[in-house]
């Protein structure tokens, strides 16, 4: 929770404090910015992985960890981890197509949120296929 909480703080506070928006207007920094509006878009899965992961220990919490819908969550954040690194190699194409001096600085932000991104798809997909097997095998004993 405190994670979601951090991240969506610093999605509303970032943009005022950008170099470019110091001294603009909420109107200019929230409607003539087509990136950001594409960030907080791109946004939207890193929270439904997040809820995920919390629906997850919840059911750890209950002792349901091998149970259908853990391995449903799991596969969600799967997803939603490989749908970010979508997002994230879409805005690639938008760097390209700025005339900006900090292109290195964008690729390395970009590698910051695309190297967690494919550890988080890896581990959930293996957890997935690792509960999904045991799941079968309960299934098939009971």
């Amino acid at each position: 929770m405190l994670i979601g909480i951090g991240a969506l703080a610093l999605l509303l506070w970032e943009p005022h404090i950008e170099g470019r928006n110091v001294h603009a207007t909420l109107f200019q920094i929230y409607f003539q910015d087509p990136f950001l509006a594409y960030a907080y878009i791109a946004s939207i899965p890193f929270f439904v992985g997040l809820y995920q992961a919390h629906k997850v220990l919840g059911y750890a919490r209950q002792n349901k960890v091998f149970s259908p819908e853990s391995v449903k969550a799991l596969r969600t954040i799967k997803y939603c981890a490989l749908v970010i690194i979508g997002f994230v190699a879409v805005s690639v194409i938008f760097m390209i197509f700025e005339d900006r001096d900090d292109r290195p600085a964008g690729v390395f932000m970009r590698l910051l949120i695309t190297l967690p991104s494919i550890v988080v798809a890896v581990a959930a997909a293996m957890f997935e296929r690792r509960l999904q097997h045991a799941v079968e095998k309960t299934l098939r004993a009971a």
